[in-house]
C-alpha cells in the first residue's frame, strides 16, 4: 500500500508493478471489489495507468518549465539592455510630447520644484556636512601648502662601470687606495 512517506517516483514505479500484476494474476477475475466499489481488471489498470500518466505529465512540464526559465535567464540581460535603449530613444525622441509617450506606456519626467523650507533644509545640512568632515572647497584647497623641511636629495649617475684589473704578483698594493693600472705583459 503507497503511503505518504513514499516518493512520488515510488508511487509511479508501484503503481507500474500494479498493473504488471493485474495484468497476470486478475485477468480472468470478473469483479474485484475496492473501497467500497466493484471494479473490472481493466478498469483496474485504467485508474493506476492515469496515476502512472498524471506524474509522468508533470515531470514533463516541470522539465520544460526549468528549459524555459534556462532560456529566459540567458536571453533576459540583453532584452532589458534593449528595451532601455528603446526607451531612451523613445524620450529623446518624443520628450516633449507626453500624449505620444503615454501610448508607450512612458510618462514625462515631472520635477517637482523644491519649496523654500527645502532649499533651507538642504543648504544647512551639507554646511554641516562640510564641518563635521573638515572639507573645504576648491578655492579653500588651493591656499592649503604643505611645509616640507630637512630633504636631502643624493644624485644618482649611472654611467658605465669601470672595468680595474686585478693586480698580480709583480705589482705591489698601495695602502692608499689609489688604483693602478697595470698592464698585461706577453708572455
Amino acid at each position: 500500500m503507497a503511503t505518504k512517506a513514499q516518493g512520488k517516483g515510488t508511487v509511479v514505479a508501484l503503481a507500474e508493478q500494479l498493473i504488471a500484476g493485474t495484468s497476470k494474476h486478475l485477468a480472468n477475475m470478473a469483479q474485484v471489489m475496492l473501497v467500497g466499489g466493484s471494479f473490472t481488471p481493466a478498469q483496474v489498470t485504467e485508474r493506476l495507468q492515469a496515476l502512472v500518466n498524471l506524474r509522468r505529465d508533470v515531470d514533463a512540464a516541470k522539465a520544460l518549465t526549468k528549459a524555459k526559465l534556462a532560456v529566459e535567464k540567458a536571453n533576459m540581460p540583453a532584452l532589458r539592455i534593449f528595451m532601455g535603449a528603446l526607451m531612451t530613444f523613445v524620450k529623446a525622441a518624443f520628450g516633449s510630447e507626453p500624449d505620444v509617450l503615454a501610448d508607450f506606456g512612458l510618462h514625462p519626467k515631472a520635477r517637482a520644484q523644491p519649496t523654500v523650507e527645502a532649499k533651507t533644509a538642504a543648504a544647512a545640512k551639507r554646511k554641516a556636512t562640510r564641518a563635521a568632515r573638515h572639507t573645504t572647497g576648491p578655492r579653500k584647497k588651493l591656499s592649503v601648502k604643505g611645509a616640507v623641511t630637512g630633504i636631502v636629495v643624493t644624485p644618482i649617475t649611472s654611467g658605465q662601470p669601470v672595468a680595474t684589473v686585478p693586480s698580480g704578483p709583480s705589482a705591489p698594493a698601495t695602502s692608499a687606495g689609489e688604483t693602478v693600472a697595470t698592464t698585461p705583459h706577453a708572455t
